[in-house]
């Protein structure tokens, strides 16, 4: 389902964005200028000019962006499979530890010339790629060795200016992971935002306001969207177990339910989706 290679270049506008994961896809999200607020997993990070993400196939993010105001970014999403065998033969399979290890992280650049020089890379892998004929296998290679120095300069970056999470943070900030948290550890249950505001001891309403305020999105959403992302991996993992006990073990509480969600948020049932990812292994 998914391009070993898929690159955004400074790409502008806002508009709506879901929670979301990309199987065996790794990311490298380039933040160039606007304003950005972004959440991974459980944290969340006000984004500054110059910051890089990385981030691993299963981790959950949606960026939350104010639509009256500029949202400028670079994306880089790469199979690790498509470049696993340059890495091994020039011995760089530390270049993907990051992801691997830690699943996510910002580093904080502050528009350095490391980061002016990985601008540079991506932008020639933007254009290798335009002019890229399909069935062309020196324009392959050129596009993983072009891949292969992003992820150097991407290396530099992190030792350089090391891999760092915000200070200090706003009570709205970790109230906000507090409920991210707990959703994450608790999403396969019978939530409502009762349970959630009686467990972390704090008023239905403020957890409503400030969970939208700083994520751009409802407690349901990011429950409903926790959900999704196990029903995958485990469509994927475990082949064998029937659809209804994946509905039930990931918190659906009906298979019709489960059923209609998984169509009109995947566009495939979940059937479908499971013979696609299968065949493409």
């Amino acid at each position: 389902m998914n391009k070993p290679l898929r690159i955004g270049y400074r790409s502008s506008g806002s508009g709506e964005f879901d929670y979301h994961s990309h199987p065996e896809q790794y990311e490298i999200y380039f933040f160039h200028s606007g304003s950005c607020r972004y959440l991974i997993h459980n944290q969340i990070f006000d984004l500054e000019p110059g910051d890089l993400l990385l981030m691993d196939g299963m981790t959950l993010h949606k960026p939350n962006v104010n639509p009256n105001k500029e949202y400028v970014r670079s994306v880089i999403h790469f199979s690790p499979q498509w470049i696993k065998s340059i890495l091994l033969e020039i011995d760089s399979m530390y270049l993907l530890e990051v992801f691997k290890k830690l699943h996510h992280c910002l580093i904080r650049t502050r528009e350095n010339d490391e980061s002016k020089y990985l601008e540079e890379v991506i932008q020639r892998l933007v254009k290798r790629k335009r002019a890229a004929n399909q069935n062309d296998a020196i324009t392959e290679a050129e596009l993983k060795v072009l891949l292969i120095q992003v992820l150097i300069s991407v290396y530099h970056l992190g030792q350089i200016d090391s891999i760092k999470l915000p200070d200090r943070k706003s009570d709205k900030f970790e109230h906000s992971e507090k409920i991210a948290e707990y959703i994450q550890v608790n999403y396969m249950n019978k939530l409502s935002l009762n349970d959630i505001a009686k467990e972390l001891s704090l008023s239905k309403s403020y957890v409503s306001h400030v969970f939208k305020e700083m994520t751009g999105y409802t407690v349901m959403e990011y429950v409903m969207g926790c959900r999704l992302t196990q029903v995958k991996y485990l469509l994927e993992m475990e082949s064998h177990k029937p659809l209804k006990d994946i509905a039930y073990e990931c918190g659906f509480e009906s298979v019709s339910h489960f059923s209609r969600f998984f169509r009109e948020k995947v566009g495939v049932t979940a059937k479908q989706y499971r013979h696609i990812r299968l065949n493409n292994k």
